[in-house]
């Protein structure tokens, strides 16, 4: 594996993180491959066997399949999965290369991880450690998602894509299917006639990530004119049915919802992800009768984008900022409706205000 840990460790602490620690064993992950771990990700190399000492908790592994240098040597999308670790366990994967994905079908295997187990020390040197210096940083960007959220979220597949995995709603095995389409012979007269002849494409069953779904209609049935206008400002009926819908007993849960769209966003390259973080921060930030009853759920709310605004790129929001980007807008959460420290507000605003207003 290119590269190293950027932290200097005691030897008698290495030892123990190497003893209590988690352990990845990844066999035949082909070299080139670009594969990580939360934020950090190398290049494997040809001696590059796993990844050891990992904290406990939850962890994204990420990877990227690579052609060889023959052929060029690109790149693929980046595929994920969400994984809670146990102190001393191991988990064993082989890569399969018709599928250019890991199959952990082996960590079920208890035969098989027990002399994994035994083997450690002999495998260490072709084990990269675990990357302590952003242990801190992805501890603070996911503190909220519990392991029962991430299942809940992640794709039934078990793989976040930074690609949609679509097919034809209409599959054309029979002669009738593909009758029914419209003909292609002929020039077309409009671009709408060139979009209606294209099959109509719909994501795989199974691939999608699993998001809150949040209402179109932001006020209750029946609601008289001025509760719909009142409703279309202040959005904590919307706010009110996805937690009642998602997280009726707990609400909290919402932030760990809006740390999870954020990784995936920023670690798996999920435009899906950006998506749906901006439309829960939409909702959160216009919901002011919300803000009154769940000071909790707000003063979280304030110290989960702390850490994320500090983590996204300067430029990503540059021609944005310069179209009215949406946090110039949403960004206004006021602290007297939720009697917040100032000085956290002000924290937050100067944070924001420093990454990108200024470079706009």
């Amino acid at each position: 594996m290119a590269g190293s840990s950027g932290v200097d460790m005691d030897p008698d602490v290495a030892l123990r993180l190497f003893e209590e620690g988690a352990t990845l064993v990844l066999l035949g992950v082909p070299r080139g491959t670009e594969l990580g771990i939360d934020l950090k990700s190398w290049q494997v190399g040809p001696r590059f066997r796993g990844v050891k000492m990992i904290p406990p908790g939850l962890h994204f592994l990420h990877f990227c399949s690579a052609n060889s240098p023959s052929c060029g040597g690109e790149i693929g999308p980046k595929s994920g999965l969400f994984l809670t670790l146990k102190p001393r366990e191991i988990l064993l994967a082989h890569w399969d290369p018709k599928e250019e994905d890991l199959d952990f079908s082996a960590s079920k295997n208890d035969e098989e991880v027990n002399r994994i187990r035994g083997t450690l020390r002999e495998l260490d040197s072709y084990l990269g450690p675990y990357p302590f210096e952003v242990m801190r940083k992805w501890v603070s960007l996911t503190d909220q998602i519990s392991q029962d959220l991430a299942v809940n979220l992640q794709p039934l597949s078990g793989r976040v894509c930074a690609f949609s995995d679509i097919i034809p709603e209409v599959q054309f095995r029979h002669t009738k299917d593909r009758a029914e389409q419209p003909r292609n012979d002929t020039a077309c007269q409009s671009m709408k006639e060139g979009l209606d002849r294209l099959p109509k494409m719909k994501q795989r069953e199974g691939t999608e990530l699993r998001f809150s779904v949040i209402p179109k209609k932001t006020y209750p049935p029946g609601a008289s004119p001025a509760e719909i206008t009142r409703c279309s400002m202040d959005l904590s009926y919307s706010l009110e049915t996805v937690l009642e819908q998602n997280y009726p007993e707990q609400p909290l849960n919402l932030l760990g919802e809006l740390q999870f769209a954020f990784v995936c966003f920023l670690v798996g390259n999920v435009y899906e992800g950006f998506e749906h973080w901006k439309c829960l921060l939409a909702v959160l930030c216009r919901s002011e009768e919300a803000m009154r009853r769940r000071k909790e759920l707000y003063l979280g709310l304030i110290t989960v984008l702390y850490h994320q605004l500090g983590e996204v790129p300067p430029d990503f929001f540059v021609d944005i900022v310069s179209q009215n980007n949406f946090l110039t807008s949403t960004l206004q959460v006021k602290g007297e409706f939720i009697n917040l420290k100032s000085d956290w507000m002000e924290e937050i605003l100067a944070l924001f205000s420093k990454s990108w207003l200024s470079k706009s």
